[in-house]
């Protein structure tokens, strides 16, 4: 059984119990965040503390997050992760325990903090050769995408259909813009240059999207932070996307449509790999 983290133990996963009134069970009011580790080693560490210090100063609760690196390091350890080539650990923290109401507990109560870890085990090289696929969806999510909070319904109607429509990922489409997807960010490739959605509140500032476009500017290839129609996406050569656990994922296809050549493409190939080798994995 599972190890997990409550509130300042650590205990089998069948024994955590959180309370009814949690204010991230009765809300979703909370924020969380998912951190990779490669054999161990914590990847990034700043920059996912440094996104979950924004998400908790957004939505105002008071805690101090940088304790969190060693409740990843619990996990990994007594989940046996610590060896694994890919693994990763959720951390969430929610308001606390009050009575339902929709105003903030006052005076405040403890934040509820929870986590787990597990093994990622990426696609085998030749499925990820092959390509995905992928869908849009209106994107019905609130205006502050940029917080990455534990209220995810959309996010999960959204994947819901893709799978059901056969795909990997969906696209969430605002204006005519394609955005992201229902749990990482989007990259299309246009004669060479790659594009994506500019920081906004409408996107999650993705820890993988930024090494992503840094390892491109070491590749050589150009990058533009831009809008993408959604009927340009559909004439892109290539599209992909990044994330903790999506690393970087080829589309061969997106709503039926064949993108470039139905293969995945050479830009996409190259970061991959170069993602591999800064990731040590």
């Amino acid at each position: 059984m599972s190890v997990v983290y409550l509130n300042g133990e650590y205990l089998p996963a069948g024994e955590a119990r959180i309370s009814v009134n949690d204010r991230g069970f009765l809300f979703g009011d909370g924020v969380y965040e998912v951190t990779p580790a490669y054999r161990g080693r914590i990847f990034r560490w700043e920059r996912h503390l440094d996104r979950m210090r924004r998400g908790l100063a957004a939505i105002g609760i008071d805690f101090d997050a940088a304790a969190l690196v060693e409740v990843n390091r619990g996990l990994l350890a007594r989940n046996d992760l610590e060896r694994v080539p890919v693994a990763y650990v959720y951390v969430q923290v929610t308001r606390g325990i009050a009575p339902r109401t929709h105003a903030f507990p006052n005076p405040p109560v403890p934040p509820s903090v929870y986590g787990f870890a597990g093994r990622y085990d990426r696609p085998a090289r030749e499925v990820w050769e092959r390509g995905f696929k992928a869908v849009t969806v209106p994107d019905q999510r609130w205006a502050l995408a940029e917080v990455k909070a534990v209220a995810l319904l959309p996010n999960c109607l959204a994947q819901q259909a893709a799978v059901e429509a056969g795909a990997s990922d969906a696209i969430f489409v605002r204006d005519g813009i394609a955005l992201e997807g229902s749990h990482n960010n989007l990259f299309a490739v246009f004669g060479g240059v790659v594009a994506t959605a500019p920081r906004s509140n409408y996107i999650l500032h993705g820890v993988t999207r930024d090494l992503v476009i840094e390892l491109a500017g070491e590749l050589g290839l150009p990058v533009e932070e831009r809008a993408i129609p959604l009927r340009e996406l559909y004439r892109a050569d290539e599209v992909f996307f990044t994330g903790t656990t999506t690393e970087v994922r080829p589309s061969v296809e997106v709503d039926g449509r064949m993108i470039g050549d139905g293969r995945v493409g050479p830009v996409a190939r190259g970061l991959y790999d170069a993602f591999l080798e800064a990731t040590g994995s």
